[in-house]
């Protein structure tokens, strides 16, 4: 008979901590896992699956433009806030209750509370203790904003997933991928939305060239977008909300969304009493077996800021369980990691931009298209795709590709498992390409642009 109540204990019922929990029961492990927020973590709640819920809809205002080119007559279209809410916090519900299923299948106990660390194999929860022979600490992580004049009149992403009303007015501030992400749902939903970022050019480490054109873009379909400003100050007037800028320039919004990065969530685990090194910005630092300084309690996803992706996560979850519960010692591989950001139009990446390709090989050539997609064709929109291929000529290895356009996303996960493999720029080349689409550009650029 074991001394511990749990062979692990999981604090953190988010992608990460579900799949190390689900895994490690599975073979054999005694595992318990407690939540004090809800079920899925940030990605079903209050990020990915809400947020693409809401591209979904901010997208149908183009759509029934666009439509008119086809032959379609669309009468005056009304959008409705509430009805989105009502039907994506069901769906939300719904997930909840299929995670809650798939630990209890999988002979998971849950515990409802938050969790904190009494020593190195134990855990309080609402003043009962419990105690296991590894814990895993998997609480993700939570938006960050500055402390100005006037923070308490500003939301984050969480709360702009249950606003009671859409605002006449936005200002969104922040440079990531959440930030231009939101730009283009309150935007597409009718919202006058000006989107404000410090620095000279948003989502900095994407490829300089999809940056400068989704920008250009943005400020196309009508969203507001200053670089190099920053709100000093926000005042709260009878109606609306006053931001102050740096330079003294004052814009008035109904609402003013933050999205200025996210911290670890560490608030009151307890890792201080047990002298558990993190780093500056409170990740918790791990190592490559995802175990802290602490043998026995180990941590992954977003609290260790590695990289903030939900299947990320999901790969060190399973990684890890299965290096403590079945011996397999194998390693999640964070190279060409496909992602997307939501954007509208998409961005999808994979692999080196132009500037990392540069600074890392001697020699490489660039292949690049920009066009408009047939689905504009008859429309009035003359929005650009942008399609571009980095090879370490050499070798004739394509290390990089990059997209700006519609579904970008479905586009580069296949070149992403092109890319793992290998492929070189003759691979490319050989490939036949689907006729008409544009994903078959990837395959008929021939000609470099540069080297």
């Amino acid at each position: 008979m074991s001394e511990y109540d749990y062979d692990l204990f999981v604090i953190g019922a988010g992608s990460g901590g579900v799949r190390a929990a689900r895994m490690s029961s599975g073979l054999g492990a005694r595992v318990a896992v407690a939540e004090d927020m809800y079920l899925g973590g940030t990605c079903v709640n209050v990020g990915c699956v809400p947020k693409k819920l809401f591209v979904y809809a901010s997208h149908f205002a183009e759509e029934f433009q666009h439509a008119k080119g086809f032959g379609w007559q669309v009468d005056t279209p009304t959008f409705d806030w509430g009805t989105l809410i009502t039907n994506k916090n069901n769906e939300i519900k719904r997930l909840n209750g299929v995670y809650q299923k798939i630990l209890i299948n999988a002979g998971v106990e849950i515990i409802d509370g938050h969790a904190s660390l009494i020593d190195a194999h134990t855990v309080a929860i609402g003043g009962k203790h419990y105690t296991a022979e590894r814990i895993l600490i998997a609480t993700g992580g939570w938006p960050s904003i500055p402390d100005i004049p006037g923070k308490e009149h500003i939301i984050s992403s969480n709360e702009a997933f249950y606003l009671d009303s859409l605002p006449e007015k936005i200002i969104i501030v922040g440079g990531g991928y959440i930030a231009v992400e939101f730009a283009g749902i309150f935007h597409g939903l009718g919202v006058d939305t000006t989107l404000l970022y410090r620095g000279e050019l948003f989502l900095r480490g994407f490829d300089q060239d999809l940056r400068s054109l989704l920008a250009e873009e943005m400020r196309k379909k009508g969203i507001k977008v200053e670089f190099e400003k920053n709100i000093a100050s926000i005042e709260k007037s009878d109606h609306s909300l006053i931001a102050t800028l740096e330079d003294g320039e004052t814009i008035e919004a109904g609402q003013i969304m933050y999205a200025t990065g996210r911290k670890p969530r560490i608030e009151g685990l307890g890792l201080e009493k047990l002298g558990i090194m993190t780093n500056e910005n409170g990740a918790i630092q791990v190592n490559d077996q995802y175990q802290t300084n602490v043998p026995s309690i180990y941590a992954i996803g977003d609290v260790t800021d590695r990289i903030q992706l939900t299947p990320v996560a999901l790969a060190e979850g399973m990684v890890l369980a299965k290096r403590l519960y079945a011996n397999e010692d194998k390693d999640v591989d964070y190279s060409d990691i496909p992602t997307c950001v939501f954007s509208q139009p998409n961005l999808g990446t994979v692999g080196l931009t132009e500037e990392q390709a540069r600074k890392k090989y001697q020699d490489i050539e660039i292949y690049k298209s920009t066009f408009t997609p047939m689905k504009f064709s008859l429309t009035d929109s003359d929005e650009k795709t942008l399609m571009k291929i980095i090879v370490d000529k050499p070798n004739d290895k394509v290390v990089g590709v990059h997209m700006l356009g519609p579904d970008a996303g479905e586009i580069i996960q296949g070149i992403g498992i092109a890319i793992k493999a290998g492929a070189t720029k003759q691979t490319f080349d050989s490939t036949i390409g689907i006729h008409p689409t544009s994903a078959e550009e990837f395959v008929t650029m021939r000609e470099p642009v540069s080297n």
